[in-house]
């Protein structure tokens, strides 16, 4: 493995992005339907913010636990009338694409971060590095 191959050659591309005016429904769609545990916030393209899944998941734990049809409703209301922006992470930490994986591995390390978008110059997003593109890398047969 080596430490200064850039993060572009591990991040991911295809990356499902939300608009800070979305609604929280479209967010639970997203993490039901997809294996991606985060979901980066962007507006023109910039990255204004990053919804977890554990962000979701603290969320859905503050709804009733009841499973009437009543609180089903509730529930799902909820999510209709929450914006992205009210729950993302506004401050997010971000690599360029020439950053290596040594420096993406600190950042893991330090802040007990698992994902950081990765942007151009410009600030728009090019890609996505997780803790699990980091593993693969560097274990790889």
């Amino acid at each position: 493995m080596d430490k200064r191959t850039p993060v572009s050659a591990i991040m991911t591309v295809d990356v499902i992005t939300v608009a800070p005016d979305d609604t929280m429904d479209k967010v639970q769609v997203i993490f039901r339907d997809h294996e991606i545990h985060h979901i980066p916030v962007t507006e023109n393209g910039k990255v204004v913010g990053i919804i977890s899944e554990s962000d979701y998941l603290r969320l859905q734990n503050s709804f009733s636990l009841f499973k009437t049809k009543s609180s089903e409703d509730y529930n799902d209301a909820l999510m209709r009338s929450l914006l992205v922006k009210e729950v993302m992470t506004k401050q997010v930490a971000k690599l360029r694409p020439d950053d290596t994986v040594a420096l993406a591995a600190g950042f893991f390390r330090e802040n007990l971060f698992r994902a950081l978008p990765i942007v151009e110059p410009n600030g728009k997003l090019a890609g996505i590095v997780t803790t699990y593109d980091l593993l693969n890398f560097a274990f790889r047969d």
